[in-house]
Parts: C-alpha cells; sequence; structure tokens
C-alpha cells in the first residue's frame, strides 16, 4: 500500500463524524487507525465572595487578629480545576512552574496543566491578582471545580 493511500484512509477517518476505527489487514501488513472522540469543556465561571460587614463591637485583639485572617479569606478568590485531571505545575518536570506564590496573574496567564486522557490542557487564571496559595501538589488528581490557587 502507498503512502498516498494511507493518508487518504486517515483522512476519510479524521472527516467522518461517525467512523472512529478502522482496521484493515492483507497479507503482509496490518493497518489500524483509531481516532480520540474530541471532548467539548464548559468555560468555567469564576466565584467572586462579598465580604461581609465589618463589626463594630470591640473584641480582644486575639479575636481581632482572627477576623483579620478570615478577611483575607473573604476577599481571596479561587482558581477551580474546569475539569478531572492530573494537575502539573510545570510544562515538563525540568521547567520552572508556571506560577509561584507571589507571583502577579491576569485573565490569561497559564497557571498550570491539567492532563485528561492523555492531553494536556493548559489552565489561565481567568481573574487577576497575587498568587497567595498554591493548593494542590505537583501530580495530584484534582476534581472538577476543585480550588488550585488562592489569589488576593
Amino acid at each position: 500500500m502507498k503512502f498516498e493511500d494511507i493518508k487518504k484512509l486517515v483522512d476519510l477517518i479524521d472527516a467522518s463524524h461517525t467512523l472512529t476505527e478502522l482496521n484493515l489487514e492483507q497479507e503482509d501488513y496490518k493497518i489500524v487507525i483509531k481516532k480520540e472522540k474530541e471532548i467539548v469543556h464548559a468555560p468555567m465561571q469564576a466565584v467572586y465572595e462579598v465580604p461581609a460587614a465589618p463589626q463594630q463591637v470591640a473584641q480582644p485583639v486575639q479575636l481581632q487578629q482572627q477576623s483579620a485572617a478570615e478577611t483575607v479569606n473573604e476577599t481571596s478568590k479561587t482558581i477551580n480545576a474546569p475539569m478531572v485531571g492530573t494537575f502539573y505545575k510545570s510544562p515538563s518536570p525540568e521547567s520552572a512552574p508556571y506560577v509561584v506564590v507571589g507571583d502577579q496573574v491576569t485573565p490569561d496567564s497559564t497557571v498550570c496543566i491539567l492532563e485528561a486522557m492523555k492531553l494536556f490542557n493548559e489552565i489561565q487564571a481567568e481573574i487577576s491578582g497575587e498568587i497567595i496559595e498554591i493548593l494542590v501538589e505537583d501530580g495530584q488528581m484534582v476534581e472538577y471545580g476543585q480550588p488550585l490557587f488562592k489569589v488576593k
């Protein structure tokens, strides 16, 4: 079989909406062509929390410090996983991470990679701010909607 004939078969499978696999076996060769189904993901919507109104009652110093920490948590936003997959902080094990604590991000900043079904998907921040905490470990499985980063 000529290369042009094989290319025509690949193009036929690629153009088809219903055909996902072709097996062709002759006496002196065997050809198997498989097409992965395309996965379509809905864009993630950012969730914003509205901070509670400050209390006017005098509080002991310890409670005031706790309230300050809670206020940081209330004003911080999260970057959530738009899909289930394996979290990677850098494009390769030898590369520097996309972001570290203290980095500034914009909505189109790449913050990590999520691998799902052998597809590596670059994840954008979709919000602006400073990374204040990375909530998952490199190589960890994450669920849809799971917070990955805290941003203020």
